[in-house]
């Protein structure tokens, strides 16, 4: 009986705390309306013992089934949302819980809010454990290798359904204005009714705190600004990174570049992503390093990594980010030739940076990730974008993420590296025609391999290279000479 699993979700939700006891009849009325129900049997009816996602798959199951939506992604998702919303208390309310735990610690703050994100099913732990990830050492230290599977595909009925939807509706402006807090969604716009943001001012700003829903890596969050403005790096970007240290030490915060190819998904909306995670590039080894002339008392290196890093490190915010600033000035307006890069072509702009801040030891320490979007004839998607030879693995844009050393590759990877690992094995097998040539390499290297274990570690270890030369090809210094010459240019 359905009823059951309204009890079940109501109890599960009073023993993770998301309501209180004295909540009950309320929430179970506010579920009813949702599923049609206009009556109940004795409230006593035996819960259901089953985790959230579980219990809230079972009403929208029973929803499809008595017609109450249609059997759509997007239908599916509203309803989801719209039934976990009965159960999560207002946004004033959660920011008042939210900092009386701050000025506990900010750990309890953070931990409080993302226990209630994923409770209330927003950050969808069930799928994102779908997921497939594992690390490989490299040169430059263990990175994690990701496939994403947690996006449920989409039926053709909701693909149609996009198709025929012309809407004219600009609200949200974006998936990151702070107006998806609460938003039922559409059909061409994600269920957000389970969404809630915590409120940080920075800068005389106020920015909004907020999870993401997909979790690439632990409390994996968005900082977004209140204004739908575009992305841009400056002086004000390395304040408000170095000042959210400040108030989230245990954090992670960086951002993605703010032109197109060497950019995130959405440069439409200035936002920064953080974390409680320690990527590959946080704890690589320094290669050399070098003295700034104009703030000699911040430590300047250059990292041993793939991209060309240049790390700074201080006791004052403030000498940090004049060194930061100096960099990206000059940066901005440098060329060599010699390394194919040119800052503009005509009024275009071609160089810009990723930066990621982090405390350490008490010292501010920013990364700066020198990038270039430069494109040509041969390189139509970039010079310093993934090489065509390893589209077969990964052609997309690399943004903050995979520049610290995590690869967030293409579901389709799942199903095809399957079939590579047949090959290898001498099964059947169905190579994809791009994966061809990697495959007969692999063959000749490796020989006949023996075993299924064998071959799936030899894959992910290649794998593995190929994220390397990745980003490698995202590098705009292939040696220390040409990074020697930019570092020059900082000095004079």
């Amino acid at each position: 009986m359905i009823y059951a699993y309204i009890e079940g979700l109501i109890e599960q939700a009073i023993n993770v705390e998301l309501i209180n006891s004295m909540d009950k009849t309320y929430t179970r009325n506010q579920v009813m309306k949702l599923l049609h129900l206009e009556t109940y049997p004795d409230p006593s009816v035996p819960a259901k013992k089953l985790p959230i996602p579980n219990l809230l798959d079972d009403l929208v199951a029973y929803a499809v089934e008595h017609k109450v939506i249609d059997d759509i992604f997007s239908e599916k998702e509203i309803l989801a949302a719209k039934i976990m919303n009965c159960f999560i208390a207002h946004p004033s309310t959660i920011n008042s819980i939210f900092y009386k735990k701050y000025n506990e610690s900010p750990k309890k703050a953070t931990d409080y809010f993302y226990d209630l994100c994923k409770n209330s099913n927003y950050i969808q732990m069930e799928r994102i454990k779908k997921n497939i990830r594992y690390p490989v050492e490299t040169p430059y230290g263990k990175m994690d290798i990701t496939i994403n599977l947690s996006k449920p595909e989409k039926d053709p009925e909701q693909i149609k359904r996009e198709r025929e939807t012309k809407t004219a509706i600009a609200y949200p402006k974006c998936l990151l204005c702070i107006e998806n807090e609460g938003y039922p969604g559409r059909v061409d716009h994600p269920a957000r009714a389970n969404h809630r943001m915590i409120g940080v001012p920075l800068y005389n700003e106020t920015w909004f705190f907020q999870y993401s829903p997909y979790m690439y890596y632990n409390e994996h969050s968005i900082l977004l600004s209140e204004e739908h403005r575009d992305m841009k790096i400056d002086s004000k970007t390395f304040k408000r990174l170095l000042a959210f240290t400040d108030k989230f030490p245990h954090y992670f915060i960086g951002s993605n570049a703010d032109l197109p190819i060497v950019g995130g998904s959405i440069l439409s909306h200035d936002h920064y992503q953080a974390g409680r995670y320690e990527f590959a590039m946080t704890n690589t080894q320094v290669a050399y390093t070098f003295e700034l002339k104009l703030v000699p008392q911040v430590r300047s290196s250059v990292l041993h990594w793939p991209l060309s890093v240049i790390r700074l490190q201080g006791r004052k915010a403030d000498d940090v980010v004049k060194a930061a600033e100096h960099i990206l000035d000059t940066w901005k307006n440098y060329s060599d030739e010699t390394a194919n890069i040119l800052a503009y072509t005509d009024d275009m702009p071609h160089n810009t940076i990723t930066p990621i801040a982090r405390k350490r030891n008490a010292l501010y320490e920013l990364d700066l990730v020198l990038r270039n979007n430069r494109t040509t004839a041969e390189y139509p998607q970039g010079i310093f974008h993934p090489h065509q030879d390893v589209h077969h693995i990964k052609k997309e844009n690399i943004g903050l993420i995979e520049v610290m050393g995590l690869a967030v590759l293409p579901a389709r990877l799942k199903d095809e590296l399957a079939q590579i690992q047949n090959y290898l094995l001498g099964k059947q097998h169905e190579l994809a025609a791009y994966h061809k040539t990697w495959a007969s390499q692999l063959k000749s290297k490796y020989g006949n391999v023996k075993s299924k274990e064998i071959a799936e570690d030899i894959i992910q270890k290649e794998v593995g290279k190929k994220f390397v030369r990745i980003l490698q090809d995202a590098g705009v210094f292939k040696n220390s000479t040409t990074f020697a010459r930019f570092i020059d240019v900082l000095n004079k």
